[in-house]
């Protein structure tokens, strides 16, 4: 009876293990500005501005997200690349209508819809 009951033992501990295994790689795997782009940086309205100048495609709101106030600011949008610099606010519009902002490397960030 006792190999039984410790076959039952490892068998619940074995399906608690790859149960917690995959809730953490599912939290993992839902954060903004994770992988490449290094982590938050901070944010620029309500989008996250990640660590490496790119803007993160997640459709949570920063400020809400890290308890922030009064941190949302009017976001302008420019038809020529002046000024659109990821974290300053301000976003370019491409010929088709794609919304962006330019990273310190040069590339072009979008805006996710």
């Amino acid at each position: 009876m006792s190999l039984c009951h410790g076959m039952s033992g490892l068998l619940r501990t074995s399906v608690a293990i790859l149960l917690l295994a995959l809730g953490t790689s599912a939290v993992a795997a839902n954060q903004p500005c994770s992988g490449r782009k290094g982590g938050i940086a901070g944010c620029d309205g309500d989008t996250f501005l990640c660590n490496d100048g790119s803007i993160s495609a997640s459709k949570r709101s920063c400020s809400a997200v890290l308890g922030l106030r009064n941190e949302a600011r009017p976001q302008s949008l420019l038809k020529s690349s002046d000024g659109c610099q990821c974290g300053t606010g301000n976003y370019c519009v491409g010929p088709r209508g794609g919304v962006y902002c330019l990273t310190p490397g040069g590339s072009k960030s979008y805006k996710r819809k």
